[in-house]
Formats: C-alpha cells, structure tokens, sequence
C-alpha cells in the first residue's frame, strides 16, 4: 500500500518495551521482500509462535482438463451450486505458476480461521457484502468491492445474505501498478483512482479469550491446520504499510479517449506476470471518424479471462451474466462480421466485467470442462453464415458473441 495506517495503540518508537496491564507485549515485524519490502508491526498478548496442537496437512489436488483442441472457450458459471465456506468452497478454474482463479458460493460460515502463507489474494464480490475480520482489524466489503489480503494476514469471513466471489490468488504481490504512483507512492492525478477510494480496515478489536481456535494456513501447496489456545485477534495495536483493504469497482474512473484505448487503460492491478482490469461504464470514442469497438488483435505472449458481471448480455443465447470467456495465447480475436460497422455512432456502454491477462498459458479443469458450452469457438463463423442477427454488441473484444458490452 501506498500510504501508512495505524489502528489500536503502538509505543512511541519500534522495538522497545511496550506493556499491557504490566506484561510486555510481543512484537512481530510482517514484512515482505526480507526487511526492504512493505511492512506493519503488530503487538499481540501473545506470541504468535505459540500452538497448542498440530493438525492435519490436506494437500491441494487439481484435476486438469487438456481440451482436445486449443480454442477460443466460453464458461456458463452463474449455475454453479452454492457450497462450503469461503476458503473450502472455493473451486478452482483455471491456474498457472502466477495465479489461480476459482470461483465461490460459500453457503455456510467460517468456523476456523485462515491465512494465506503463499500468497497474496484479490477477491471480487460479485454479490453479498460483510465483514472480513482480521488480526488487523474489520474491513467491511459489498458487492462491486475487490478485497485484497496480503499474504500472512489471518482472516475470516462473517458474511451478510448470499455470496458470489471471483477470486485471485498470486505467489506473487498484488500491487497498484507503478504508472499510477509518482516516486514517493503517491497516486498519481492521472491514475484512474485515488487514496479517498481504498478503504483499510475500520476497527480493531483486541480478543483475549481462551480456548480452542483452529487456524488453517496454506503452505507448501496445501493446508496446514494448527490449534491455538488463544483467539488470534490479539493485536492491541499496529501500524505500518501492508494490511487488508477493499477498493470498488464503481470507483473506478475510466480512461476515455479520442479513438479507441487499448485494454491496459482499464487496468486496476497488478501481479507477477499477470493483471487484473475493471472495464465500466463510460463514454466512448469521440472522434468523428471513430470505430467504437476493439480492433482485432493477436495477444501472442497474452491469454485474456473475462467475467461478465453485469450488463445486458442477453442479445444471444450462452453469454450472460457470470459468464467467462477465454481467448487463449495464439490466436487473434476480435468482433464479429458487421460489429464494427453496427458501432458507429455508440457514444456510452453500461456494462462492468472484471479482466485478467496472464502471461502465461493457462490450464484448465475439470470444472471448466463441465461449465464449457463447446460452441464459443465457433461464434465468429456462425455470425458470417447467419448474418449475425441484430446485435446490440458495440465490442467483440471479450465476446464475438453479440454482446451488449465495449469489452
């Protein structure tokens, strides 16, 4: 993060004595990077050392779908039954070394803690809203929010109504891209967002109970489950630069132009090797002359995931809401016959998706087998045999599916 935070009660300098009720508190640097990267120090009642009981080590598996052919693809995944928490009932999509995509209906609550240990995480709440407790304080979320948890933060979720969560997890750090901040870590007055839009956690609540409180972390590709005999909510008081924080994709201020603007101006973060892009409603390409619409291309080095979050994307059959597209590194994409023509003259688009381009290829699983529609790859020919109908698309960017979108 770019800016510093301090939440409950710190000593007036680093690593010195700092007591509650006459005991000495225990102090824990969370850093990345070694000692050069961000970092807070938090002050527990406890040492966060202390474990009362070693669990089990679940392993993660991945069942992998190889398609038999290399193809444009179109997921349905609004259908997809609710189930399990929000870590266990998360269901893996697609994955690479850099990132991992899941979907999550959670439909029961958290009854453990969890943290993180490989990763950074991002989740974009499609729809519920709560609260996302952690050992640095409440961060309330909504739907429309992207929820970023740095690694080592243990959190848990207290949700509010039904959930719909696309989430990313990185070995790598998701950061605002650089672009953005000026050498300090300033935002920028041209980026497409500022700091009054990034919400850090509100409150910090010190738990001192006892008992017995499970806590899963992953590591070392999977679950590890330890029991502490103290509540991991400790913390008197932090401060620092890294800790949980939510950003709206309705805060999202996007970047218009005179022609058409490449994907790269809708982006909103950044991993390793990969990145994350909010496209939202706005005005579109005012020159006189201008195709409203994403020019063909080939993203050679590039594979492109779109989930469509809402919008009417109902002008033909498969693409809807919580659908996804993949457009898979090697092939060119781009709108459909007529699209380009049928834009001119499209001054706004209304729609909102939620963008990630990796610069790696992609694998797929067997849940993504089971939510392809098998036709997708063939949208372009259909439209240059039938005519295309009557679409509303102004963009065959993320589709060349007759979407309403400018994706």
């Amino acid at each position: 993060m770019p800016f510093y935070r301090q939440l409950g009660t710190v000593p007036r300098k680093r690593h010195i004595q700092f007591r509650d009720n006459g005991t000495l508190l225990t102090e824990e640097v969370m850093g990345l990077e070694g000692f050069v990267g961000n970092e807070s120090i938090l002050y527990h009642l406890q040492s966060p050392c202390r474990v009362m009981k070693l669990g089990d080590f679940e392993e993660i598996e991945r069942a992998e779908w190889v398609p038999d052919a290399h193809a444009h693809r179109l997921f349905n995944t609004y259908g997809v039954d609710p189930g399990g928490d929000e870590i266990n009932g998360r269901r893996l999509l697609m994955w690479n070394d850099d990132v991992e995509i899941s979907l999550c209906r959670p439909d029961e609550q958290m009854d453990y803690f969890f943290r993180n240990g490989e990763g950074d995480e991002v989740i974009f709440v499609h729809e519920g809203s709560g609260t996302l407790e952690t050992n640095f304080g409440e961060v309330p979320y909504k739907d429309g929010d992207y929820v970023v948890i740095p690694r080592g933060t243990t959190y848990r979720f207290r949700a509010e109504g039904e959930q719909r969560h696309l989430v990313f997890e990185t070995p790598g750090l998701i950061e605002i891209p650089r672009r953005y901040r000026n050498q300090y870590g300033q935002l920028l007055e041209g980026a497409p967002y500022y700091h009054r839009d990034i919400h850090p956690p509100t409150e910090l609540h010190t738990h001192r109970e006892k008992g017995e409180f499970p806590v899963k972390v992953r590591v070392r590709g999977g679950y590890q489950t330890y029991v502490l005999d103290y509540h991991p909510f400790d913390v008197v008081g932090w401060d620092g630069y890294l800790y949980p924080w939510t950003f709206s994709i309705h805060d999202f201020e996007p970047i218009t132009g005179r022609i058409h603007q490449p994907p790269p101006s809708h982006q909103t973060f950044q991993g390793r090797n990969f990145v994350i892009c909010s496209f939202c409603p706005r005005k579109l390409d005012f020159d006189e002359l201008a195709v409203p619409i994403p020019y063909h291309h080939s993203n050679l080095q590039s594979e492109e995931m779109i989930y469509y979050v809402s919008g009417n994307f109902g002008s033909r059959k498969g693409v809807d809401v919580g659908s996804i597209t993949l457009h898979p590194s090697g092939l060119p994409h781009g709108p459909q016959p007529g699209l380009a023509e049928k834009s001119i003259g499209v001054r706004e688009t209304h729609e909102l998706a939620v963008m990630c381009d990796t610069f790696h290829p992609l694998k797929l699983t067997k849940l993504a087998k089971k939510l392809d529609d098998g036709k997708y790859a063939y949208s372009w020919y259909e439209n240059a045999e039938d005519g295309a109908g009557e679409p509303a698309s102004v963009d065959g960017d993320a589709s060349g599916a007759g979407l309403t979108s400018h994706f």
